[in-house]
């Protein structure tokens, strides 16, 4: 693989895609035909993670290639500090516009701004160095004129069109499949490759699905049979959930007790589906992502078809999971392997030259790697805040020696406007944070202030059951602190940290 035949790339992410949810993995009832051929030419990595969620904070450790204790841009609507840079003004440096098809949820940094600045009222900005061919942000307008061009009556906002009869979301949708906002976003960036006339290009299509509200068009809403769905890792009662941990026992007693249709502004209650219905709930999310499966197989087929496949480096993730009933719950809220577990699939030119074609990578890779890795293969040199490592290697056919042990992520739940986690647990603002050290068998969950957890993975993969107080779990969770803070020692913010000032100038260092 050489830096003169990475010509393109078409970085791709859904939202809320579960890691597991990958026929290639063995799923039993999830369609992915494309991915896996995708897989089958590439490298799938199997145990991929998301650093942060909800889509704000996770799609800031993607596009800064940095941890969230040290971008900071913890929740949906914390402002990114512009000091940073990202991986789009980096690529700008090798002569690339990155496009962006779909959004980055890249919060502005309000100094500087007016007071009324639109960019103050939402969270959904673009992220520095992209140019937004087609913006999709929770407005949808741009599908939404396409839908009134076809004759639909769309409401205000869009997402309106949603909205459907009776409790539970299983569709079909009022449109046709060719019409979604899946098959438009796809339309928009096949027109926007075929206008770019044989030069270089970068390309970042954003799917908002698999994303709730769970209503498919059809057939998608019924390509997936509810039987074949796997029931979710839960205790036998949301009580006895909660009982594992005092934000968890929040969590589970504030849900909404009507079922809902899964509307942002009204999220549907997993407690108020009986397992017949969360089946269908199930299929539908898991047809939502047979349907962006389909679309990137459309988007795969132009770089065939065009002469550009080995030309470019192709990526497919998603920003973070979803519990999809897992622990009683619907989202990606806690420290579940669920809502950060995703997917990730990897064709670089010359992966299939090189022998790896089809390589299943069982290595920790995390968000934090995907910035280092498109720079370093169009031939950059990643800067010095990106706290990941380049992939490069894994696509080559080497195992390097000193590959991480354990992948490390971070969920922050405070609540800025109303208070209600700090109010409810007793907690500063500041308390109101997790991190999870996630290696091969155990599982470590550090809260500031509230208690610790450790699981068994090995014993407990569902993780149901943390270990309870003992001599030996004394000893393992401890140890599990210790690494946790020799990684955090390790992973400071480093932008300036290699460089000395003194008598005889400025000393750089490696």
């Amino acid at each position: 693989m050489t830096d003169r035949q990475t010509r393109n790339v078409l970085f791709i992410t859904a939202d809320q895609w579960r890691g597991d949810a990958l026929s290639a993995a063995g799923h039993p009832a999830v369609r992915t035909p494309n991915l896996d051929r995708l897989a089958a030419a590439g490298v799938r990595f199997a145990r991929h993670f998301s650093n942060a969620s909800p889509c704000g904070p996770s799609r800031a450790s993607l596009l800064t290639g940095m941890y969230p204790h040290n971008h900071r841009s913890i929740r949906n609507g914390t402002p990114l500090d512009r000091r940073f840079t990202t991986l789009a003004l980096e690529a700008r440096r090798a002569g690339h516009a990155p496009a962006l098809f779909g959004y980055t949820d890249t919060s502005a940094d309000p100094r500087g701004l007016a007071p009324l600045d639109p960019a103050l009222s939402t969270y959904e900005g673009v992220c520095p160095g992209f140019d937004p061919v087609c913006l999709m942000t929770e407005s949808l307008e741009p599908w939404g004129e396409h839908l009134r061009a076809r004759g639909h009556a769309v409401p205000h906002p869009v997402k309106g069109i949603w909205s459907a009869p009776g409790d539970t979301p299983h569709g079909p949708a009022v449109y046709a499949a060719a019409d979604s906002d899946t098959a438009f976003l796809t339309d928009r960036a096949l027109a926007w490759l075929e206008g770019r006339g044989g030069k270089p290009w970068f390309a970042h299509v954003s799917y908002v699905r698999p994303h709730p509200p769970w209503i498919a068009p059809a057939p998608w809403h019924a390509v997936v049979d509810p039987a074949d769905c796997p029931p979710p890792a839960r205790a036998s009662e949301p009580e006895v959930e909660g009982a594992v941990h005092p934000w968890l026992g929040w969590r589970l007693g504030s849900f909404p007790t009507d079922p809902g249709h899964w509307l942002e502004d009204r999220p549907l209650d997993p407690r108020a589906l009986d397992p017949a219905a969360l089946a269908r709930v199930q299929a539908t999310y898991y047809g939502l992502i047979a349907e962006v499966d389909h679309h990137i197989g459309r988007l795969l087929d132009w770089l065939e078809r065009s002469g550009e496949a080995e030309n470019t480096l192709v990526i497919v993730t998603a920003d973070h999971g979803e519990l999809m009933g897992d622990h009683w719950m619907f989202g990606k809220e806690g420290w579940f392997d669920s809502c950060f577990h995703v997917p990730l699939i990897v064709r670089a030119p010359g992966v299939q030259a090189s022998g790896v074609a089809g390589r299943v990578v069982e290595g920790f890779t995390e968000h934090v790697d995907l910035m280092p890795t498109i720079l370093d293969t169009v031939g950059l040199t990643p800067p010095r805040q990106c706290d990941g490592r380049s992939l490069r290697p894994w696509l080559t056919g080497e195992t390097p020696a000193d590959w991480r042990r354990h992948a490390v992520f971070a969920f922050d739940f405070r609540d800025v406007a109303g208070g209600a986690p700090e109010t409810a647990l007793g907690l500063r603002p500041e308390q109101c944070s997790l991190t999870v050290l996630r290696g091969e068998r155990y599982k470590y969950v550090h809260f500031p202030a509230l208690p610790a957890l450790l699981y068994d993975l090995a014993e407990d993969p569902r993780e149901l059951r943390p270990l309870r107080d003992g001599l030996g779990t004394a000893a393992l969770m401890r140890d599990h602190a210790q690494a946790l803070l020799s990684w955090r020692l390790e992973n400071e913010e480093r932008t300036l940290t290699h460089i000395r000032l003194g008598e005889g100038g400025m000393i750089t260092g490696s």
